[in-house]
């Protein structure tokens, strides 16, 4: 089963790329947190680069929507907006419904070859331990249920909010329980399409991804707070969170 990395527009490899994704990682993983503030210098002298590469790294992660430059004062992780991730989350519910409809709607008994891997990995193979690894063929499943339709623009807008979603829906990997809740309903959604139960199919991936969407807001609130509370340096590899300013 293929995994989706990031789908940003192509980028040379190199230090701005690893200086982008390290950052992009920080931010993840909440080492820098929505609001912090920081300079070009900053990140440069924590890795030991020069301030170009740190400053086009930057740029990509803007157009991303991950961070914002302010004039005279640096640049800041963009602050957490619930509403707008509740947005994204309703946009790939309709696309992830109307895919089911139209692959119930498939003509033949045969399931789209892309689906093929995604059944073996969720009903014929024994579950993975890791919840990280988890993560990603769960990314790979749903984006799988669109591109099987074989539209490709509905396929790259998903892909887009896909990656917008990321860093708060792999937080739902964090607890064993829903690990094990992902195996047991990304089957069930499967078993219905291959039975071609369109109103079956979509209430359990309707559930499915709401579920998942109460957990994650629950595991962020709890992270950030976390955080904002731990003491300075704690839980941190090598200084990789910049003093914040104001």
């Amino acid at each position: 089963m293929q995994l989706a990395g990031h789908h940003t527009k192509a980028r040379p490899e190199g230090l701005a790329e690893r200086i982008y994704q390290q950052l992009k990682q920080d931010i993840f993983d909440f080492r820098l947190l929505p609001g912090d503030r920081f300079s070009e210098s900053e990140i440069a002298g924590r890795m030991a680069v020069s301030r170009t590469p740190v400053r086009q790294a930057l740029f990509w992660l803007e157009r991303e929507g991950y961070v914002e430059v302010h004039f005279r004062s640096g640049w800041q992780v963009k602050p957490f907006d619930f509403a707008y991730f509740e947005q994204l989350y309703d946009l790939r519910i309709v696309l992830e419904l109307e895919a089911v409809k139209r692959l119930c709607a498939r003509h033949g008994e045969a399931l789209p070859a892309l689906l093929l891997p995604v059944v073996d990995f969720w009903i014929d193979q024994p579950p993975l331990p890791d919840g990280v690894e988890v993560s990603r063929f769960d990314e790979a499943f749903h984006m799988a249920l669109v591109e099987a339709v074989g539209n490709g623009e509905m396929a790259r807008i998903h892909r887009d909010l896909t990656e917008k979603i990321r860093i708060i829906r792999r937080l739902d990997f964090t607890q064993g329980a829903r690990v094990s809740a992902t195996y047991r309903e990304h089957a069930a959604v499967l078993h219905a399409i291959m039975q071609r139960r369109t109103g079956e199919a979509q209430r359990l991936l309707h559930d499915h991804i709401a579920v998942s969407k109460a957990e994650v807001r629950k595991i962020t609130l709890h992270r950030l707070h976390e955080a904002r509370t731990a003491p300075p340096g704690a839980g941190e590899d090598d200084g990789a969170r910049p003093a914040p300013h104001g």
